[in-house]
């Protein structure tokens, strides 16, 4: 009895520390899945990071067409490793003279615009108009559908 005992929780604590493991890494078992994990990445990443993140994954995404090629790309990477993939991908793009590459120098120069457009989408919501006019009713979205 002791012995089982014993077993059962080692092999409850090595779940938990394998499960621990991957959080960090990109679930690439569905489409389903990385779009899960790359959420939740991505929340734990700090602004300027989490841009490069983003636009790795789509440019990756961009690149790759086929679902499974997609997959089996970027399941087990690390924000880091697919930030990377994105840089190759930069460079092999402005190198073969990609129109949308072309206005920018570098990686960092294309990143730091996106980040300021980022900040500037954030800062331009303007209230809806219904919020000023009637701010005790919360169901007005409602009453229009």
């Amino acid at each position: 009895m002791k012995k089982a005992s014993t077993v059962l929780v080692f092999l409850v604590c090595s779940l938990v520390m394998g499960g621990c493991n991957k959080s960090h890494q990109i679930n690439g078992s569905t489409l389903k899945t990385v779009n899960r994990s790359v959420n939740t990445i991505k929340e734990k990443l700090p602004l300027d990071q989490r841009i490069e993140f983003e636009v790795s994954f789509w440019t990756l995404r961009d690149e790759i067409r086929n679902n499974k090629e997609f997959l089996d790309a970027i399941d087990g990477q690390t924000p880091e490793q697919l930030i990377e993939k994105g840089k190759e991908l930069f460079a092999k793009r402005k190198a073969s003279g990609n129109k949308e590459y072309e206005q920018y120098n570098n990686w960092d120069q294309m990143i730091s615009q996106y980040t300021q457009e980022r900040i500037d989408q954030n800062r331009k919501k303007t209230p809806d108009e219904r919020d000023k006019t009637n701010p005790h009713r919360v169901d007005y979205k409602m009453q229009s559908m």
